[in-house]
């Protein structure tokens, strides 16, 4: 068997932050509601503390390599204070080296962002956001049961460059109930309007284990799907977007992270239901973490993981 080159595949990092204010009526993510609606600095500190433990784990499975683009991803992350994200790498750095452009990148909902000022998750050395609008129509945000207004979304992307963040994602969903072409359309045209250089543009998919799922809403017809779909690229790359991976759309630099992702490369991951990839002299690795959060604090980092190697016949699948 052919022996493998980990040091020519590059390494990415995901973190996960499992709890929400709510959980969408649409979401399969591994997301929790906080308990009693809140996350408490206890509980905050309890899990970056576990995080930190849970990375010291992986570092051997770096094989050397420094990181190079870092996705933290949820549930709700902006619910972590800036100080926290700060303390994090702080401690995450100790352990591995991270390059000195390494991306990092925070998705963050518009309803939670009063909770910490961006100039400070800038300074926690966070330096791109993926905003989390999914609509700037508010009759559409309160039927995904979303907890922020078309305005909130507005005021976190503007306050977002007024913090000094030079690379903002919209994160923008289409095929939602009862909505309309022009309705879907208006969405792309605010999100251009806003300056935004990066826009995550998907469909609204059913997913089983959601209340969607069990209680179907009204969606829009395949014909006004489809011609949303044909009208919606045409609108962006009459703007200027470059459509790089099935969902992602950029004007100016492409995600490093999606982009690692979809050239195969490897990521750690840490944090409840977390998942990771990993190249070995041997073979490649894939693994997951304990999925909810109670379980994930209440064991040690190496119980945690569950490696399965991915076997040749599989590999060309991976690409």
């Amino acid at each position: 068997m052919a022996v493998l080159n980990p040091a020519s595949v590059p390494l990415s990092l995901y973190i996960h932050m499992p709890w929400c204010v709510r959980k969408c009526p649409y979401c399969d993510f591994n997301s929790h509601a906080v308990p009693d609606g809140a996350l408490s600095a206890e509980l905050e500190q309890t899990y970056l503390k576990a995080l930190v433990a849970d990375f010291e784990t992986q570092v051997e499975m770096a094989q050397g390599r420094s990181i190079h683009s870092v996705f933290i991803g949820g549930g709700t992350p902006s619910l972590i204070s800036a100080k926290g994200y700060a303390w994090l790498f702080e401690q995450l750095k100790s352990l591995l080296n991270f390059e000195d452009d390494c991306e990092i990148t925070l998705e963050a909902n518009p309803g939670t962002l009063e909770h910490d000022p961006f100039a400070g998750y800038l300074e926690a050395g966070i330096n791109r956001l993926s905003i989390g609008v999914q609509t700037f129509n508010t009759d559409h945000l309160q039927k995904l049961g979303r907890i922020h207004s078309a305005n909130n979304a507005m005021d976190a992307i503007e306050q977002a460059r007024q913090a000094g963040f030079k690379r903002v994602n919209v994160d923008l969903m289409h095929g939602l109930p009862e909505q309309t072409l022009e309705q879907a359309l208006y969405d792309l045209k605010t999100a251009v309007e806003q300056g935004a250089t990066h826009i995550s543009w998907y469909q609204l998919t059913i997913e089983p284990n959601t209340v969607f799922f069990r209680t179907q809403p009204v969606l829009p017809q395949d014909e006004v799907l489809e011609d949303i779909q044909e009208q919606g690229e045409a609108y962006l790359k009459a703007n200027g977007f470059v459509n790089y991976e099935v969902s992602a759309w950029r004007k100016e630099q492409p995600s490093t992270h999606n982009l690692n992702y979809w050239q195969f490369g490897d990521y750690l991951a840490i944090g409840a239901g977390a998942h990771g990839k990993v190249t070995r002299p041997d073979g490649v690795y894939r693994f997951q973490k304990t999925r909810l959060p109670k379980d994930y604090l209440a064991k040690v980092p190496a119980e945690h993981l569950q490696m399965k190697k991915i076997e040749a016949d599989e590999l060309p699948f991976e690409f």
